[in-house]
């Protein structure tokens, strides 16, 4: 069972910088792809970046530039670093974990759409105030 605890979350003015914190646990085999989705109330969850099997990001349009995922393999943490934070970007940030098979890979834009089996933790709030 995979098991995600997501931290760091806050309240912070416009501009303002917050780091995201995702650990990881649990079995994840034979493979797997990481990354962050955020939940507005009354709103569809929303993929925001994730990794792709050759390491590289991708992030979603309104947030590129502002944001970095990143990921420690050594105590198996996923970060995002959020800078530059804007009003629209209020919501709850959940950790994302996709289970794939031996020969499948983690596509560009995997996490543009939620699938059914996708792994979340229970999430961060973050408050962005003009």
């Amino acid at each position: 069972q995979v098991h995600l605890v997501e931290s760091g979350g806050g309240s912070v003015g416009s501009g303002g910088s917050l780091r995201l914190s995702c650990k990881s646990s649990g079995y994840s085999y034979p493979k797997y792809c990481m990354g962050w989705f955020r939940q507005e109330p009354g709103k569809e969850r929303q993929g925001v970046a994730g990794f792709a099997s050759d390491g590289s990001a991708r992030y979603l349009h309104s947030v590129d530039g502002r944001f970095t995922i990143s990921w420690d393999a050594v105590t198996d943490t996923l970060y995002l670093q959020m800078n530059d934070l804007k009003p629209e970007d209020t919501a709850r940030y959940y950790c994302a974990k996709r289970i794939i098979g031996l020969y499948d890979y983690c596509q560009g834009y995997w996490w543009a759409v939620k699938m059914e089996g996708d792994y979340f933790g229970q999430g961060t709030q973050v408050t962005v105030s003009s």
